[in-house]
């Protein structure tokens, strides 16, 4: 494994589940391991809690749950997580990590997509989705579905763990614009929609859970998207994004002082990503979508996110995309659940 600062690639995290600083019960599937990150897996039992909260410093996850808990589910038989309600659930994955290795956590693409609010809790932890310097424990993750309610199960995976050596200074910061030419321009979720199946792909049709939106041009001929507080809202960036294969990315928000709205729940982008060496040449960035307290007028290339740029190890033996990729060459997209929109 390299000395230099950086994300670990796919080879050093292979390499560590190898020598058990990364483990789990279950066997790994083949498709479980990314470019620079692994997908995290849900385990066997979550909770209905009353409150989000972190257990702090000395303190466990499960001691805190005997104050939040209100009920257990059993995730073997597959449960439905209800909107607006906050669960906690066990993940499969546990770490032994060497001294010199921490860890950050994000939703995966598809999670994010269909607004399921996701963090990493660790033992300890007094921040999401951070894991500690040589952490040894288990993992939890905390689920809150905003917009649908999903129905999971042991096994599914809501979100991805990259692993990290030292403290690598970002390499590059760069604006992220949203596209709201004419015609389609996003999509918002409709309020009392079914359940998704969250290891359903290509199962449910669309209209059922989507608005489409059209962007329209104001009296100085730019195209405007008015985002009504609460709501949820699919865009895509004006900007095709790359990201190099020695490096990885994440979005992150802007500052709120140019306007509350949050951006992209799921913001880390794998070696790879909208390459032509992956094949991915021209992909966008999809954009998830919340304005806050007030209505919010967004217009067409208005900046709304930063993408900060993060430097591996070494180039990741595989790139994104190396098992095939729902959202390799993407535009405006749902995600992988849904069927083609018509």
């Amino acid at each position: 494994m390299s000395e230099l600062s950086g994300i670990l690639p796919y080879q050093a995290l292979d390499a560590l589940i190898g020598q058990g600083a990364v483990r789990a019960a279950a066997a790994y599937a083949s498709d479980q391991l990314q470019p620079a990150s692994l997908d995290l897996r849900l385990g066997g039992r979550a909770w209905r809690v009353r409150a989000s909260f972190l257990p702090g410093r000395g303190r466990t996850v499960a001691e805190r749950m005997a104050d939040v808990a209100m009920h257990r589910l059993d995730l073997t038989q597959g449960a439905v997580l209800e909107r607006g309600c906050v669960y906690i659930a066990e993940l499969q994955e546990r770490l032994d990590l060497p001294v010199h290795v921490s860890g950050r956590a994000n939703p995966k693409s598809s999670t994010g997509r269909v607004d399921v609010f996701v963090r990493l809790l660790t033992d300890g932890g007094e921040m999401f989705d951070d894991v500690a310097l040589g952490y040894r424990g288990p993992l939890y993750l905390e689920i809150a579905p905003q917009t649908f309610s999903v129905l999971v199960r042991t096994d599914t995976r809501l979100n991805q763990l990259r692993l990290k050596r030292g403290s690598p200074a970002a390499l590059a910061v760069k604006s992220v614009g949203v596209d709201l030419t004419e015609g389609l321009a996003g999509y918002r979720g409709r309020r009392h929609a079914g359940v998704i199946d969250l290891d359903l792909e290509d199962g449910h049709f669309p209209r059922d859970f989507w608005e489409p939106l059209e962007a329209r041009p104001n009296r100085h001929g730019v195209s405007e998207l008015l985002l009504d507080p609460g709501e949820f809202y699919i865009l895509a960036s004006k900007e095709a994004v790359e990201i190099p294969s020695d490096q990885a990315a994440e979005m992150t928000p802007i500052d709120p002082s140019v306007g509350e709205f949050r951006v992209h729940y799921a913001g880390f982008f794998d070696p790879g990503f909208g390459t032509e060496e992956a094949l991915g040449a021209g992909s966008r960035a999809v954009l998830e979508v919340r304005s806050h307290e007030t209505p919010f007028l967004l217009e067409d290339g208005q900046t709304v996110a930063r993408l900060v740029y993060e430097p591996l190890t070494e180039r990741p033996s595989r790139l994104y995309g190396f098992h095939g990729s729902h959202y390799q060459n993407q535009g405006l997209k749902l995600s992988k659940h849904f069927k083609a929109w018509r």
